[in-house]
């Protein structure tokens, strides 16, 4: 197998990697500020129905503010990711083959072997390659032709790395 192909200078791109990577990395904190903060409001409405409520109220109210506090951390990092990234965009590509995947853009050059990439997180845009339990990089499907998305997902699919 040997997939190449190009990825233009499109200042959006570049904040649109930024945005898919950092979701991926920060979702835990959702699950996180969802627990904080329901177990705050729960601890707040349990505490107005007994004696000894003003003592756990500001503790109660507390965890509820830091548990939208760490909600919104995410959509936060999101945006600046976006919003920085985008002076970013020149011209790059992609050369997958059954060994690797190098990524090329502007001077700067990288690869990830397969050997080492654990798991593929499949999403409408992207396929995200995860190296352990961090997401290392993107594959875009926009610039791929439907032959060449179609031979990576069965190769990903029959080395068992693709999770939907």
């Amino acid at each position: 197998m040997r997939i190449r192909f190009e990825v233009p200078a499109d200042p959006a791109y570049p904040g649109r990697v930024a945005a898919v990577l950092s979701r991926a990395r920060l979702r835990r904190y959702g699950y996180v500020g969802a627990v904080l903060m329901a177990v705050g409001l729960i601890g707040l409405v349990v505490s107005r129905a007994v004696d000894w409520g003003e003592r756990i109220s500001p503790f109660c109210f507390s965890l509820a503010f830091g548990g939208l506090l760490v909600l919104l951390y995410s959509p936060w990092v999101r945006f600046r990711a976006r919003r920085r990234s985008s002076r970013y965009a020149v011209a790059g590509g992609y050369d997958i083959t059954d060994d690797n995947i190098m990524m090329y853009s502007g001077s700067e050059s990288a690869g990830i072997a397969w050997d080492g990439v654990d798991r593929v997180v499949d999403t409408p845009e992207f396929w995200i390659v995860y190296v352990g339990r961090m997401p290392a990089t993107v594959i875009p499907r926009q610039f791929m032709t439907a032959e060449d998305a179609e031979t990576l997902g069965t190769f990903m699919a029959e080395h068992g790395l693709l999770n939907s």
